[in-house]
């Protein structure tokens, strides 16, 4: 009855998909996908740990798809979901979830459509937000490890997946934070970075990662959070953040191009986050955006100055027409947009080729 139930459900997404004039990867070697990274891409972690107080499980996030919280730090669906969607598999639980599940006797094994161990706040620095209680990718790094060790995931299922790292955007934000005091450079801290980063990458090789995607940053410059920042300009991004984006973007970039070589039998691709946000910010009406500067749920000074959700905060009438849901993340249309430029887009979106074309390669 269950097997029927997924098979229906899978007929739906397909119909779906077709209707709307998108196409879900026809004969996708891709069971699953393992999902790391921050709050861009969590899928409710930080709510499943009570230690944590970066949180998004109060209205109205997710008031758009899910019509309820999720964990999610937007107003629907995340990225990561949505390949999922075209990928034709389920969306993927949240480890902690997951976890939960095994220890209270709901489930006896974990789900085989992959894992999201992204945690809301954290960065590819252990210390980043670590104040917060949130679980950097090092760690989140160490629950995927022990599920392999401990055969909780097949093998098989692990050399066939995608692995998405998406992470960096709060490590470069904090750095102009009033609370940090810097130790190095712009460009000693965004190499620190990029050696956490090529840390993680090996690291999963030897677990058996085949299909690899790094996610560059977007402009986290030009978010709506900088209004809290001391000095940054609210009539433009912030230019000395967004340098140091850039600089660690290329880093990513080169770390990708070096995958085939240094590990073999992967592949590795690098998302044009940042060049695509960029090209929405210079053409709104063209993409469906009135506003690509401030938030449509928060409050104060581009609606930045207040988390969506809290007390005081505002929420706009149309989310589809803002590049922005709350203070730091993009919306569900912005999403949209971004992971149909990664599924199906060009070299100048993603690069060397696209998730689509990734997903029907045999690996060798």
């Amino acid at each position: 009855m269950e097997r029927n139930l997924l098979t229906l459900s899978q007929l739906i997404i397909s119909w779906l998909f077709i209707s709307c004039g998108l196409t879900v990867a026809a004969g996708s070697n891709v069971p699953a996908i393992f999902v790391f990274g921050d709050s861009l891409f969590d899928a409710g972690n930080n709510h499943y740990n009570r230690n944590c107080t970066a949180q998004a499980d109060f209205p109205p996030y997710g008031s758009n798809f899910f019509h309820h919280p999720t964990g999610r730090f937007t107003n629907g669906r995340t990225v990561a979901d949505l390949i999922s969607e075209f990928l034709g598999i389920p969306l993927q639980k949240p480890y902690m979830e997951a976890l939960a599940e095994i220890v209270n006797g709901t489930q006896n094994k974990y789900p085989s459509n992959g894992i999201n161990f992204a945690s809301a706040g954290s960065g590819v620095l252990q210390a980043t937000n670590s104040d917060l209680g949130v679980t950097p990718i090092q760690i989140q790094l160490q629950q995927f490890h022990a599920l392999v060790e401990q055969n909780h995931i097949d093998t098989d299922i692990v050399e066939k997946s995608m692995f998405f790292i998406e992470s960096g955007s709060n490590d470069i934000f904090n750095f102009f934070s009033p609370f940090y005091i810097p130790t190095l450079t712009p460009d000693d801290y965004v190499q620190s970075m990029l050696v956490e980063v090529e840390s993680f990458l090996g690291s999963i090789y030897k677990l058996g990662a085949r299909r690899i995607v790094l996610f560059a940053l977007g402009p986290v410059g030009c978010v709506p959070a900088r209004a809290l920042l001391p000095g940054a300009p609210v009539t433009k991004c912030y230019g000395k953040m967004n340098k140091m984006v850039k600089n660690f973007n290329m880093g990513l970039e080169k770390l990708v191009d070096g995958i085939k070589a240094r590990y073999p039998g992967a592949l590795g691709v690098y998302g044009v986050v940042y060049e695509t946000i960029q090209i929405f910010r210079a053409n709104p009406e063209r993409y469906g955006f009135t506003n690509t500067t401030g938030a449509c749920c928060g409050y104060g000074t581009l609606g930045g100055e207040v988390q969506c959700g809290m007390e005081g905060y505002t929420v706009c009438n149309n989310s589809d027409e803002y590049m922005f849901w709350d203070f730091f993340h993009p919306s569900e249309h912005t999403n949209k947009l971004i992971s149909k430029s990664l599924w199906g887009g060009n070299h100048s979106r993603i690069r060397p080729f696209n998730l689509k074309t990734m997903a029907n390669m045999t690996m060798e």
